[in-house]
């Protein structure tokens, strides 16, 4: 007995060490610069020595929006119909552009050779949040710790937990990661939006649904002692096809996941019941994607942390999907916007922007499809832009881009679609299609009750 007492007591205090904050935030001199050479959410304010970066101004707001814009939830209208393609990367000529491409965007030019193409534009640093929000930045960079191994956040609340990395290159990828999972992307949302598994012969079948979610974190009638461990509550009701309507899934997204990892429940309409989720996470496969997208490739990544470890490479400057107006635009039907292998570059826009690298291998003994992943982060909206996925071989086996643009109405940047291309498999899934809606995302301050996103809601809330 008192081997077992020993053996529990110290299960405890090991568990009460992983639940303490273990890495401390920066100085109030140091968080002094944000706003300063730095931008309120921590990037480099000046553009690079070579001029094709530029710096940053304030970014877009509403008050940018084009003439024409009618408000939240209208289609955007590209702020700059008149920048021309400066150049064009391609299978030829990728060698010249080689320090400014990642692998997995040499490895499409290789794999489609006379289809995938990078049309770049000039750089526009469009991003930008508001002001409540970079105060809660500015408060987040003395108060904000990491909890456990990556697995946790403590003192942050209502923005990016951590502008300014800090410590070994092992904590400064947590922070970059979690800057992604906590970042700025509105209080409440609605949209109606389409996913698609384009097949080799360009076939494909539209799986659409209705989505909303709730950002407690961003809650400005809130702080961080109302977030109940929530950082946002996500509903998705299947529409369409058929044989899928009437489905439902509702997330629960935790912000410190030492002390409640991420709730999921999941409706299904033949049943008429709703069931816990528990592999609404990892590696578990998305059935309306075909199998081409994990459970946590969604949002380019989402959930924890725990089964990789994590390393930050540094800095780099690489060209990005970013201001993609034309491609999310109402005046294109999805036949137009999807091509056989991936998406029509003829409606693409891609810029140079400077990135966080942060790698994620695999831990020895834990489970997961992929071996190795690498993600460009863009160093001033914290969205991961693109990522890198290796088999468990070591070979390069996924490629994902977020098709970036300023939402003036939210403001900031985020993605408007996302693309998962399987280089193996020659096939490709996106999702966010709203091209043929007639409205896109809609962004309200609403704060709604909790129990509109309960797992009592689901059955009540879903309709076949």
């Amino acid at each position: 007995m008192r081997n077992n007492k020993n053996a529990i007591l110290g299960g405890l205090m090991a568990l009460s060490v992983a639940a303490t904050p273990l890495y401390a935030a920066v100085s109030q001199s140091e968080a002094a610069r944000l706003g300063n050479e730095l931008t309120p959410f921590g990037s480099v304010k000046a553009g690079n020595a070579s001029g094709t970066i530029p710096a940053w101004t304030g970014g877009l707001d509403e008050d940018d929006a084009p003439a024409g814009y009618e408000g939240s939830g209208d289609h955007h209208i590209n702020p700059f119909p008149d920048d021309e393609v400066l150049f064009t990367i391609n299978s030829s000529n990728a060698d010249q552009y080689s320090e400014h491409l990642t692998d997995g965007l040499k490895a499409m030019l290789e794999a489609y050779p006379t289809t995938f193409r990078i049309p770049v534009y000039q750089s526009r640093r469009t991003h930008t949040v508001p002001e409540w929000v970079q105060k809660n930045v500015a408060k987040n960079a003395v108060s904000a710790e990491i909890v456990g191994e990556g697995a946790g956040l403590d003192g942050a609340f209502g923005g990016y937990p951590f502008p300014i990395l800090h410590g070994d290159d092992e904590e400064k990828a947590w922070q970059v990661m979690w800057n992604h999972l906590t970042r700025w992307r509105g209080i409440s949302i609605t949209r109606r939006a389409s996913e698609v598994a384009v097949q080799q012969n360009g076939e494909y079948t539209l799986v659409t649904s209705q989505q909303e979610a709730f950002f407690p974190y961003y809650n400005p009638e809130g702080d961080e002692s109302t977030l109940d461990n929530v950082i946002f509550y996500y509903l998705s009701f299947t529409q369409s096809p058929p044989r899928l309507a009437g489905g439902a899934i509702l997330v629960h997204e935790t912000l410190n996941q030492i002390k409640n990892p991420r709730n999921g429940w999941g409706y299904n309409a033949g049943q008429r019941r709703v069931r816990r989720a528990p592999n609404l996470g990892y590696d578990s496969p998305i059935a309306a994607a075909d199998n081409l997208r994990t459970a946590d490739d969604t949002d380019i990544f989402n959930g924890a942390l725990d089964r990789f470890n994590w390393t930050y490479e540094g800095m780099r400057e690489i060209y990005i999907p970013y201001n993609n107006y034309e491609i999310s635009s109402d005046k294109l039907s999805y036949d137009e916007v999807l091509g056989l292998a991936h998406l029509n570059p003829d409606h693409m826009r891609w810029e140079l922007h400077r990135v966080h690298l942060v790698t994620a291998t695999l831990k020895d003994g834990e489970r997961h499809i992929y071996g190795k992943r690498r993600f460009y982060v863009d160093a001033d909206s914290w969205n991961v832009a693109l990522m890198d996925q290796y088999d468990g071989r070591g070979e390069l086996w996924r490629v994902t881009q977020a098709i970036l643009k300023n939402f003036y109405d939210m403001p900031g940047v985020w993605g408007g679609l996302e693309a998962f291309h399987d280089l193996q498999a020659r096939r490709y899934h996106v999702l966010g299609l709203d091209n043929e809606e007639p409205r896109t995302r809609v962004f309200t301050d609403d704060v709604p009750n909790k129990r509109y996103f309960s797992p009592a809601s689901l059955r009540r809330r879903s309709v076949r």
